[in-house]
């Protein structure tokens, strides 16, 4: 039997995790470029089994979406995979078939009462119950939303997908360092550009000021070109929603590890210590995308290290 997921209130606003799809038996050197075999074992054994198969040393992670309710919103942070979407180069994610929308109906909303839907970034596991297939055609998930997201983030995309040589001079403009690695092939097509034809799309700037009432977007560029931490703030209460800045617990102990999934290495360790710096510093209350276990908590510190206590 599934337990009830936890509740938690910042200000007047309840936020619910709303679950896609466990990731068991994740190698960590497969994760993690960098890793150390040599200490890996040692860091591993600092967190719990919803974290780490002890036996082992495989990873637990999840992919899910945070739903934000205030008084007169109902808010969907990030979108997780989707169903039926077409992805070979990632088998792990190729042609779902998960009950998210039955999940989400359970924690009382149907698609058409969602009236934000704000992203971190937009990476496959992030955007992908934007839409929906219809016979042959991708049609917005959540009808009566505004989707709200990096200008930058949907303009390195959609220069990808056409194929003309102008995601050179966006990463240019962007200057974040040498790439590694490029976004997969398909999901601006099928998960992005359809909200955007829907006329559904704001795209904004990333910065300090408060693009939605209550919502900041802090730029946190590396993991993606425009990669950005969400800021919730309620009655002087404050919550983070993390994006992939860090993917696993582990990270906290060795910032350095980047995921294989990072595009720009050096700004993404640079946007992970920040963003690990900002939560010990003031206390807030963080929500992660990929953690395991609750996948909420709070950064601390022990001496010269980072701490990771689940909520």
């Amino acid at each position: 039997m599934q337990s009830e997921p936890a509740v938690y209130r910042v200000g007047d606003a309840v936020i619910v995790k709303i679950p896609e799809l466990p990731l068991e038996g994740v190698d960590p050197t497969y994760l993690y470029p960098d890793f150390d075999p040599a200490v890996g074992p040692e860091i591993a054994r600092e967190f719990g089994a919803g974290s780490v198969d002890q036996q082992t040393g495989m990873l637990r992670q999840s992919i899910h979406t945070w739903l934000v309710r205030t008084p007169d919103r109902v808010i969907l942070v990030d979108t997780a995979t989707g169903n039926d979407k077409e992805r070979l180069a990632m088998p792990v994610l190729h042609r779902l078939n998960e009950p998210f929308l039955e999940r989400l109906k359970a924690a009382q909303v149907d698609p058409e009462d969602v009236d934000l839907v704000l992203f971190t970034h937009l990476h496959v596991d992030h955007v992908g119950w934007n839409t929906h297939k219809v016979g042959d055609q991708w049609i917005p998930t959540f009808p009566n939303a505004r989707y709200v997201f990096s200008a930058r983030g949907h303009d390195y995309l959609a220069a990808l997908s056409a194929g003309d040589g102008s995601d050179a001079a966006i990463r240019a403009e962007a200057g974040l360092g040498d790439m590694v690695k490029t976004p997969l092939a398909g999901v601006y097509e099928d998960s992005v550009r359809p909200v955007v034809e829907a006329g559904l799309a704001r795209q904004i700037m990333v910065d300090e000021l408060e693009a939605v009432e209550g919502f900041s977007f802090l730029p946190t560029p590396g993991h993606s070109i425009d990669h950005a931490c969400i800021r919730f703030t309620s009655q002087g209460e404050q919550a983070l929603f993390w994006g992939d800045v860090l993917h696993h617990p582990t990270q906290i102990v060795r910032p350095d590890w980047n995921s294989l999934y990072c595009e720009f290495p050096e700004a993404a360790r640079a946007s992970r210590r920040w963003a690990l710096n900002h939560a010990a510093e003031t206390g807030i209350l963080v929500f992660t995308s990929h953690f395991g276990e609750s996948s909420a908590g709070r950064v601390g510190r022990d001496g010269d290290r980072f701490t990771w206590q689940f909520a």
